[in-house]
């Protein structure tokens, strides 16, 4: 057991405002865990801070005319405000283009390069001539080796996700001038991730309790052999090289980046008046450092800091790394260049902060993408904030205030039915606490969430409104109940809801300092004085939940600025020869499951007539397989057969894809068998 805990929470890049993938990835999930251990009595602190170096800021700095310190002073303190106002408590938000960061990551380089780990290489690298500087890899453009999409960055294609480089890139222009560039030589210190490769696997095969989906990313890096990768570049925005051949390069920002975990604590620990405290919570074994991110982080975060972690020496190793999936938005991608974003600054110019953190909380993408929309907003605010957490409370507060004066009825001869809800009160408490120690948040709110729910079922099987005169006795048993599970979730949702739950407690009289173990079935002594209060949850309007519909649409529709549409390049051009070679037939589904193991993958049984085909398609993330049998189809039926995942593919389902990466079917209404021409 770890005598303390380090939360951090992945850097945001400060080049623009916070929206809810941000939320749903690294900010959230942390937050709900650290305020849980808080109510535990842990000695926890949870950093972050403003990411502020790398190309993504020189790249917003030029298209807007300003400096790149500019754009990082204006993000840092409006993602730092937003972040307040949202309710995630960060203990300390430092930010990278401070004097301690700058410091912190140099020592640390500087350890490094004493130790003799670095390799100095020269690399070909573009350089723009009328630029008169190398080019980082998104500051080249071109054609996509791989899916043909002409606007291509020289790190990755946006269209079909592929990872790149520069020298990938077809036809490669300067995105600075326009000008195609060219090859020059330049050097750079490399670290060889490859002599860490044994030691990664087996600190890998160490971890306990990690997400599949982390493991397996770990293991699909490691399976192909780790290589030596830059930590530098030709830059003149980032922390400079301290090295007296480092004129003009700075250091990568994957290698600065996560150091400013380290120098954000540093200068908590300042400001706490006790310098030497960081060194107790990144250097003490007894330390518990957990990292909160998104998966685009998990090989940086479980690879390549670690292995830098493991090179110096000095520090204690990620104990968990529960990285989320993505979250998509109303069924599509998010995308802020698109315009299809939920900023978290507009949220709340409409909404309590606490509504989403409760929604977007049972939402979370935690094993797989999951999928943000207004209608489950108002759908989960409405039915469960409102309809039974609110309820519950006002139901209870108020046939207290109005037929005890306010005072807790003592539990006198209670019922087997009374002591066996009261003990709910501990079962569900045990089961929420696992489920945060397990980092299973969804998991967590659910359960916290039937709390309520058996709070409202037995007010209403106790009838009060019909004891208060038939059974006295018997109605104050049952508000002593209900006000005890009004006390108990006042506590136990306040990770989730902490404005909401600080404002149930004033009304019960609970008072803040009480934590997680000082929850039991009598919280609340007979006699105790309990207020109505304000209603807790006011139910949402369908008006309110269009207008942020029309926002959202309105926005990506004027992102998209005309009505062009990003369309797919054609292929090679076929012959016709080619074309006839495939024979399309009409087909209807008759069964589906999943593949087992697979994320992508569903086992669908196609009728074509003259004969049923077990057909594998890669569409799990986009149709449950209950919902497309007796879908009429175009299966191209001459394919030869393929294995996967143990199991024969014959043929092939056409499909149709939109600009959001979004597959439709490729529908007939011929009768199965028939050919399509």
């Amino acid at each position: 057991m770890s005598k303390r805990k380090l939360v951090t929470s992945a850097l945001p890049y400060a080049n623009g405002p916070i929206h809810l993938g941000h939320l749903a990835g690294a900010y959230l999930p942390a937050d709900l865990y650290t305020r849980f251990q808080r109510l535990k009595g842990e000695d926890i602190i949870h950093i972050c801070g403003s990411d502020e170096h790398g190309v993504p800021i020189t790249i917003a700095a030029e298209k807007e005319g300003v400096t790149p310190q500019e754009i990082v002073d204006r993000y840092h303190e409006r993602n730092k405000a937003v972040f307040d106002k949202f309710g995630i408590d960060f203990d300390y938000y430092g930010r990278t283009s401070s004097e301690t960061h700058r410091k912190t990551s140099q020592d640390f380089f500087l350890k490094l390069y004493e130790q003799g780990v670095f390799k100095k290489k020269s690399q070909e690298q573009y350089y723009d001539e009328d630029a008169n500087m190398y080019l980082p890899d998104r500051y080249v453009k071109g054609t996509c080796p791989k899916c043909g999409h002409p606007e291509a960055y020289g790190d990755q294609c946006e269209k079909c996700g592929s990872s790149l480089s520069p020298t990938d890139l077809i036809d490669p222009v300067s995105a600075l001038t326009g000008n195609k560039p060219i090859l020059k030589s330049t050097e750079h210190w490399f670290i060889p991730l490859g002599d860490f490769q044994d030691r990664l696997q087996e600190w890998i095969d160490s971890r306990e309790n990690w997400k599949p989906n982390v493991v397996g990313q770990c293991k699909s890096w490691l399976d192909g052999g780790l290589s030596d990768r830059a930590v530098t570049r030709d830059l003149t925005w980032g922390v400079p090289v301290p090295l007296p051949d480092g004129e003009g390069k700075v250091l990568y920002v994957w290698f600065d980046a996560p150091i400013g975990y380290i120098s954000a604590t540093k200068e908590w620990a300042e400001e706490k008046g006790e310098p030497d405290l960081w060194k107790t919570y990144w250097q003490d074994e007894e330390t518990s450092l957990v990292h909160f991110i998104g998966k685009d982080n998990i090989v940086f975060h479980c690879i390549m800091f670690p292995a830098m972690l493991m090179q110096h020496g000095e520090f204690v190793l990620p104990e968990n790394v529960p990285a989320n999936e993505f979250l998509n938005l109303e069924g599509r991608k998010l995308s802020t260049s698109k315009g299809w974003a939920v900023w978290l600054e507009e949220y709340l110019d409409y909404f309590e902060a606490d509504l989403l953190r409760y929604v977007l909380g049972t939402t979370l993408p935690e094993t797989k993408d999951s999928d943000f929309s207004w209608n489950d907003f108002q759908s989960r605010v409405n039915s469960e904030l409102a309809d039974i957490l609110g309820n519950f409370v006002f139901r209870t507060l108020s046939f207290t205030e109005r037929f005890f004066d306010g005072a807790v009825p003592k539990l006198s001869n209670p019922t087997e039915l009374d002591l066996n809800t009261l003990k709910e009160i501990e079962n569900q408490k045990q089961k929420i606490e696992n489920a945060y120690n397990s980092y299973k948040f969804r998991e967590a709110i659910a359960e916290t969430m039937h709390l309520a729910r058996i709070g409202n079922r037995y007010f209403t099987e106790t009838e009060p409104w019909k004891t208060r005169k038939e059974n006295p006795e018997a109605c104050g048993n049952t508000l002593n109940v209900c006000v005890q599970i009004s006390a108990a979730l006042s506590i136990l949702f306040h990770p989730v809801l902490p404005a909401k739950m600080s404002q149930l407690r004033k009304q019960l009289g609970v008072p803040d300092t009480l934590q997680w173990d000082d929850v039991t079935s009598d919280l609340i002594p007979a006699g105790q004085i309990v207020e109505q209060g304000e209603i807790l949850f006011e139910k949402i309007e369908d008006e309110a939940v269009q207008e942020q519909v029309d926002i959202l649409e309105k926005r990506a529709a004027e992102s998209a600025g005309t009505n062009e549409k990003d369309y797919e390049p054609l292929k090679e051009t076929a012959t016709f020869d080619d074309f006839v070679k495939l024979d399309f037939r009409a087909g209807k589904i008759t069964d589906a499951k999943k593949v087992k193991k697979s994320k992508k993958l569903l086992n669908i049984t196609v009728d074509l007539g003259f004969e049923k085909r077990t057909i594998l398609s890669g569409i799990a993330e986009f149709f449950k397989a209950d919902e497309i049998v007796g879908r009429s189809v175009v299966v191209v039926a001459n394919l030869a057969p393929k294995k996967m995942m143990g199991v024969e593919s014959n043929g092939m389902i056409l499909m149709g894809e939109d600009t959001e990466g979004k597959l439709h079917f490729v529908e007939t209404d011929a009768e199965p068998g028939s050919p399509v021409m």
